[in-house]
């Protein structure tokens, strides 16, 4: 039977330290499903088409990824999904200690479902979607924050 992940999140935009997690979860799991979500309290960037068409453009290549939108519980997606098993990628203790609450309340919400936390490689610690958002905004260059393949895009 495949491993297979779900790796939620806003993703406005994808960046490099997302890939990073994406990668080292392939180490770990046959298949990940990359799951576009809206996030409520965020506000975003890029609309979802666009962020979509981000992430296919950074994983093309990347076999046994896929990438779709979602609009409820992560939990329900899984369920819906046949998944068992939420990745989330953290850059500091203040992302775990996020991070640890979701994963509680999810456990609690779906305890047949787990979360795998992957801390980001250290070259990556500093990359944030609203650092990138906020270059973007101000025609600053994000380019160490992204994936070069993916600069037109943006």
């Amino acid at each position: 039977m495949k491993k297979v992940a779900l790796f939620p999140g806003s993703f406005d935009p994808f960046t490099a330290g997302h890939l990073n997690i994406l990668q080292r979860a392939l180490t770990i799991f046959d298949e990940v499903v990359v799951a576009v979500g809206v996030n409520q309290d965020k506000h975003g960037l890029f609309d979802m088409d666009r962020r979509m068409e981000i992430i296919r453009e950074c994983v093309k290549g990347l076999p046994g990824v896929s990438v779709i939108k979602y609009d409820n519980l992560t939990v329900d997606t899984c369920r819906s999904l046949g998944i068992r098993h939420i990745v989330r990628g953290v850059r500091n203790m203040m992302d775990f200690d996020t991070e640890r609450s979701i994963a509680d309340a999810n456990r609690h919400l779906a305890p047949e479902i787990e979360t795998v936390i992957i801390p980001t490689a250290q070259e990556f610690a500093h990359i944030s979607s609203s650092a990138v958002r906020d270059l973007l905004r101000h025609g600053g260059d994000c380019s160490e924050f992204i994936v070069p393949e993916v600069k037109h895009l943006l």
